[in-house]
């Protein structure tokens, strides 16, 4: 049984070194312009230090490029994946096959993550990638556990899940937010994941609040509660999926290390002692559930039901 990674979503450079420390095997990185959803912004500076403290300690980094590109954003690519590749970055994670043709052309040996969030649905689908140059599929959201578990049984390529964390519901390249508040007549100031900023579509005949923000990609809504299956990892962990991925966009930088940190010691006591993991498991989502936000209700996403559309 191997050990999956554990990847972390960091908010800036000044949490990588904390995240190593609190158990993180790896990291997400990147700037909106080409990543979605990213935690926080990394400037290209910010990309080569995150990538140089990581291989400091025997991490890994890699760099978000699964925006949705126009024509107009196809030329930028050669410039930023090269960058990238001389920067030593461990992965591009795609969804664009530009990417993929931009990386083949400028950096043939950089090592390619295929991320749609939402079309790795089938083990098929994520073959095809592999062959296409992709090592690794990211698992859309929306499948379940058993599923899951037939991809990885099948996939010719490394397979990453989301573990915890909110996840996307909807995204629209448009400026909803700022178009709305233009035609309103008030002037609205837009900043990528502000700390201040709570913005919400409010359902108040099912008390759900869903984060909305606006970023250089468009509008995001995000879910109304948060995944955590940290008392629910051993059938992925006996099926050897790869990696565990903790979403840590819209939380502060210490929630992201202190849930790290709890992950960490679930994965470990998984793998070297079953036993006591199931012994402990319990406390462990309890101590999530102390420093969780009240309005973010967690819940096991899609592992234990059907996908309805």
């Amino acid at each position: 049984m191997n050990k999956p990674e554990l990847l972390v979503t960091p908010k800036s450079v000044d949490d990588i070194i904390p995240l190593i420390e609190a158990g993180a095997d790896a990291f997400v990185v990147g700037e909106q312009r080409f990543g979605l959803r990213l935690a926080g912004e990394f400037t290209k500076e910010e990309v080569k230090k995150a990538i140089d403290l990581a291989h400091s300690k025997g991490k890994k980094v890699y760099v978000a490029m699964n925006a949705i590109f126009h024509n107009e954003k196809v030329d930028d690519l050669y410039e930023y994946v090269k960058y990238v590749n001389d920067a030593n970055a461990d992965a591009i994670i795609f969804g664009d096959p530009a990417v993929l043709m931009v990386a083949r052309e400028v950096a043939p040996e950089m090592k390619l993550h295929w991320n749609t969030e939402t079309t790795a649905t089938n083990w098929y689908t994520c073959n095809y990638w592999g062959k296409k140059g992709a090592k690794r599929a990211v698992l859309a959201r929306e499948i379940n556990m058993d599923a899951i578990i037939e991809m990885k049984e099948n996939a010719e390529v490394e397979i990453e899940i989301q573990v915890h964390g909110m996840t996307a519901m909807f995204q629209s390249k448009r400026s909803l937010l700022g178009n709305y508040f233009e035609y309103q007549g008030k002037a609205l100031e837009i900043e990528n994941r502000k700390e201040n900023t709570n913005m919400f579509l409010h359902d108040k005949e099912r008390e759900n609040k869903y984060p909305i923000y606006e970023d250089a990609n468009g509008t995001h809504i995000m879910s109304p509660n948060d995944i955590c299956i940290i008392d629910e990892l051993q059938d992925m962990i006996e099926a050897n999926v790869d990696s565990f991925k903790i979403d840590g966009v819209l939380k502060s930088s210490e929630y992201i290390e202190a849930v790290t940190r709890l992950y960490r010691k679930a994965i470990d006591l998984c793998v070297e002692d079953p036993d006591k993991y199931d012994d402990e498991k319990e406390e462990l989502l309890s101590e999530i559930e102390k420093i969780q936000p009240d309005n973010r209700p967690l819940d096991t996403g899609f592992f234990f039901k059907e996908t309805v559309y």
